[in-house]
């Protein structure tokens, strides 16, 4: 969760919380107030750049919390990404770059301008015509120069997870795609067989490391390609099966976080150290934690 280094502003809401309009007007005078001269120092003091981070951490929180279908964190989380965006917008406002009524009024004749089925008389018969209809619109009404490559439309600042998964979903768009699960599958399977066959590798030549230090770096590099061919099939695994990855994965480190949990409990109440020489203490209480879950 976010720390803004301010405690209350009562009187700043008011009677605008009655109206959406009123609302943002609300936030937009307490972002202002707190950037102001007299305002609150840490908050003066942050830049878009210091925010990048924050920005990243609440995205992720407010998925978990729509994850846990929680209406009152859902609600919480998106109030924090909605004063980072106006923070940030407010701080190039600040800079006479541009202001945040600009970036509003932006981002909704983008909308009205790319929903001609909606907002004016264009008819369309799915989503995917819909997409197609936005793809064309970039280019021929806003001016976007088209790009090179497929695989140049997916940001390069996306996590690495994220961006293979939208590389996988361009490509597989264009016809580049496997028929059936099952090849998916086989090429997990070949990938972590390629994976094991890097591993036997590089213990091997290991046990001489001081004779071959060289040799060892470079299989430790062919291990990092082979785990990452890994990491990409199953993302494509993923994309075929319509599970998002990062949300897969976001599952699945609440899970081992809850179960982790109660192994530092019980091993508490066990008076047992965490540590290697008691792991069949804790591979049982795991397994509890398993049979909770």
């Amino acid at each position: 969760m976010i720390f803004w280094g301010f405690t209350s502003h009562t009187g700043v809401m008011s009677d605008s919380k009655k109206t959406e309009e009123g609302a943002f007007k609300g936030l937009y005078d307490t972002v202002v107030q707190l950037r102001a001269p007299d305002g609150c120092p840490w908050d003066r003091e942050q830049s878009p750049a210091t925010l990048r981070g924050d920005l990243i951490e609440e995205t992720y929180e407010c998925i978990e919390a729509i994850d846990q279908k929680d209406p009152a964190h859902i609600r919480e989380e998106l109030g924090d990404l909605f004063l980072l965006v106006t923070m940030i917008s407010y701080m190039h406002e600040q800079e006479k770059l541009f202001s945040v009524a600009d970036v509003l009024g932006d981002i909704t004749e983008k909308l009205i301008r790319r929903h001609p089925h909606v907002f004016a008389d264009v008819k369309v018969k799915d989503s995917a015509e819909v997409l197609d209809n936005w793809a064309r619109i970039k280019v021929e009404q806003e001016g976007r120069k088209p790009k090179d490559s497929l695989m140049d439309q997916v940001s390069r600042s996306l996590p690495p997870l994220d961006r293979a998964y939208k590389l996988q979903k361009k490509a597989a768009k264009a016809g580049f795609d496997w028929p059936d699960t099952q090849g998916v599958m086989g090429k997990v399977d070949e990938e972590l067989g390629e994976v094991a066959d890097a591993i036997g590798a590089l213990e091997a030549l290991s046990r001489h490391a001081a004779e071959a230090p060289e040799g060892v770096r470079r299989l430790h590099e062919d291990l990092e390609g082979e785990l990452g061919d890994l990491l990409f099939s199953v993302v494509n695994l993923c994309r075929f099966l319509k599970v998002e990855p990062s949300v897969a994965l976001q599952r699945t480190n609440a899970k081992f976080t809850e179960r982790f949990r109660h192994i530092e409990k019980r091993m508490k109440e066990s008076s047992l150290e965490l540590s290697k020489e008691n792991m069949n203490a804790m591979d049982k209480f795991w397994e509890e934690a398993k049979e909770k879950s």
